[in-house]
């Protein structure tokens, strides 16, 4: 199990899959993963690492960073949520 993390096509292809699964099921689910994957693939081209709890951890990070920069790069620019304080049946 190892052996496959530590390869960085590995990763590359994860994130290809994850981008189709993000094209077919809309909603800003998978990108932010598929960008954490694409993220360590450069990182296991680079470091070498050890244990697969340490790759899936860094993994973990990488993806929770990636989800957080498309949030805040594309949320919309003001929040303009209507609140309806009368019932338009009454």
């Amino acid at each position: 199990m190892m052996t496959y993390l530590s390869l960085w096509w590995v990763w590359g292809c994860a994130a290809v899959v994850l981008v189709i699964l993000e094209v077919a099921i809309p909603g800003n689910l998978f990108l932010g993963v598929a960008l954490g994957a694409l993220a360590m693939a450069g990182a296991t081209a680079v470091f070498d690492f050890e244990s697969a709890a340490f790759t899936m951890a860094v993994f973990s990070a990488l993806s929770l960073a990636g989800w957080l920069f498309l949030r805040y790069f594309f949320r919309s620019p003001d929040d303009q949520t209507r609140v309806i304080h009368k019932d338009i049946n009454k």
